[in-house]
C-alpha cells in the first residue's frame, strides 16, 4: 500500500509541471487552516466549523476537514486564492464530502467565487460563478447540483443527477471544457456528460458572434447593392420602340441612368424593400468576453449552505486545468482512504451490535433475577402466616 502511494504521489508530482493548479486543500497543517479560510460574520447564528476525521475513517490524519458542528444553521465560509481566468482552459472542479450523520436534510454542494466577494459577509445573496454538489432533503431531494451564472442569471443542468446517499466519503468531479462539454463524475466514475448549451438551455455567445458576423456580411452585400443602385437606375420615362421584335431582339429591357431620381427616402424600382430600409444594427454592448463555461476572475471557494443535522465532512478540495491531475489527486486521497474507511465502519457496526446483544443479555438476566426474587418474597411470606 505505501508502494502504491507513493507511486501515485510520485505522478501528480509530474504532472504538477504539466497541470496548473489553482487551488488546493487538504488540511493537513492542523489548526493553521484557519489562517487560509475566513468565517462569514454577516449572521451571528451561523454554525461554526471545525477540524475532524469524524467517528469513522481511512485514515485519522488524511481524512481530516471542516465539519459542520450545530444543528439547524445556516454556514458560510470560504478561502481566497490567486484570481485567474479558464477562459479557453479546462476548469475542473472537485472535493470530497462526507455525510456521516446520514444526512436528511441540508447542503454538501461547494461554490465557486469571483475575487471581489466579500467574505467577512459572505451569505445566500453572494455572487457565485458555480455552485457543484449534493443537496439532500426528504425522500424527493436527492441531486446532484451544476449551477452557472452566464449573463447575470443563475442556470441549473435541465438532468437530474442523483447524488450519495450513505454515510462514506464520496468524490464529487465537475469538468467544464471549452468546446462548451461538461462531465460530472461521482466517486472517478462518470454519471453525467453532454453539451452545455444543450443541458442548460442557454446559447453560446460564440455562436452569437458568429451570426452577428454573418449578418454583417449580408449587410455588406445589400450595401454594396445598394451602392450599384446608386450609380445606375432603370429610366421609368423611357418605352419600348414601337419596332422592337422579342423574338428576334429579345427581352426589352429599359436604358440605365447614372444618376438617381429618388431623394427623401423614395426608393428606386427594383430595390427590395428590407434593402432599401435596412439599418445598421446597433451596438448594444451587451455581449461580453466570455463564454457559458469561461469565467474572468475566478477567486474564491466556499461552503454556503444550511443543514439540519450536522456532522458533514468537506476535504480535498481541488481547481486544477488538468483533468489527468484531478484523477491523480482523487487516487492519492479519496480512493487511499476509501476502503480503510469502510472496514472501520464495519468493525464499529459490529461492536456496536454486539454491545447492544450484552445488553439486551443483561437486562433479561435482570429480569430474571427480579422474577426469582419476587417469587422468593413470596413464598417466604407464606410460610410466615
Amino acid at each position: 500500500m505505501a508502494a502504491a502511494h507513493v507511486l501515485v504521489l510520485a505522478v501528480c508530482g509530474l504532472r504538477v509541471a504539466l497541470a496548473t493548479v489553482y487551488f488546493q486543500e487538504e488540511f493537513l497543517d492542523g489548526e493553521r487552516w484557519r489562517n487560509r479560510w475566513v468565517q462569514s460574520t454577516n449572521d451571528s447564528q451561523f454554525g461554526h466549523f471545525r477540524l475532524s476525521s469524524g467517528k469513522f475513517y481511512g485514515h485519522k490524519e488524511k481524512d481530516k476537514g471542516l465539519q459542520t458542528t450545530q444543528n439547524g444553521r445556516f454556514y458560510a465560509i470560504s478561502a481566497r486564492f490567486k484570481p485567474f481566468s479558464n477562459k479557453g482552459k479546462t476548469l475542473v472542479i472537485q472535493y470530497t464530502v462526507k455525510h456521516e450523520q446520514k444526512m436528511d436534510c441540508g447542503g454538501g454542494y461547494i461554490k465557486v467565487f469571483p475575487a471581489d466577494v466579500d467574505q467577512k459577509n459572505l451569505n445566500g445573496k453572494s455572487q457565485y460563478y458555480i455552485m457543484f454538489g449534493p443537496d439532500i432533503c426528504g425522500f424527493d431531494i436527492k441531486q446532484v447540483h451544476v449551477i452557472l451564472h452566464f449573463k447575470n442569471q443563475y442556470h441549473s443542468n435541465k438532468k437530474p443527477i442523483r447524488c450519495k446517499v450513505d454515510g462514506f466519503t464520496h468524490l464529487y468531479t465537475l469538468i467544464l471544457r471549452p468546446d462548451l462539454t461538461y462531465e460530472v463524475k461521482i466517486d472517478g466514475q462518470a454519471i453525467e456528460s453532454g453539451s452545455i448549451e444543450y443541458d442548460w438551455n442557454l446559447t453560446s455567445l460564440k455562436k452569437m458572434e458568429k451570426s452577428l458576423a454573418e449578418s454583417k456580411d449580408r449587410e455588406q452585400g445589400r450595401e454594396d447593392k445598394l451602392q450599384d443602385w446608386e450609380k445606375h437606375f432603370l429610366d421609368a420615362g423611357a418605352s419600348k420602340p414601337s419596332d422592337w421584335n422579342s423574338e428576334l431582339d429579345g427581352d426589352w429591357q429599359a436604358p440605365m441612368l447614372q444618376k438617381p431620381p429618388y431623394q427623401d427616402g423614395l426608393k428606386p424600382e427594383g430595390i427590395e424593400k428590407d434593402v432599401w430600409l435596412h439599418q445598421k444594427m446597433k451596438n448594444t454592448n451587451y455581449l461580453t468576453e466570455y463564454d457559458l463555461s469561461e469565467f474572468e476572475n475566478i477567486g474564491a471557494i466556499g461552503l454556503e449552505l444550511w443543514q439540519v443535522r450536522s456532522g458533514t465532512i468537506f476535504d480535498n478540495f481541488l481547481i486544477t486545468d488538468d483533468e489527468e491531475y484531478a484523477e491523480n489527486f482523487g487516487k492519492a486521497t479519496w480512493v487511499e482512504t476509501k476502503g480503510p474507511e469502510r472496514e472501520m465502519d464495519d468493525v464499529q457496526a459490529k461492536e456496536e451490535l454486539k454491545r447492544a446483544r450484552e445488553e439486551d443479555e443483561e437486562e433479561l438476566l435482570m429480569d430474571k433475577f427480579d422474577g426469582n426474587e419476587n417469587v422468593f418474597k413470596r413464598f417466604h411470606r407464606r410460610n410466615e402466616l
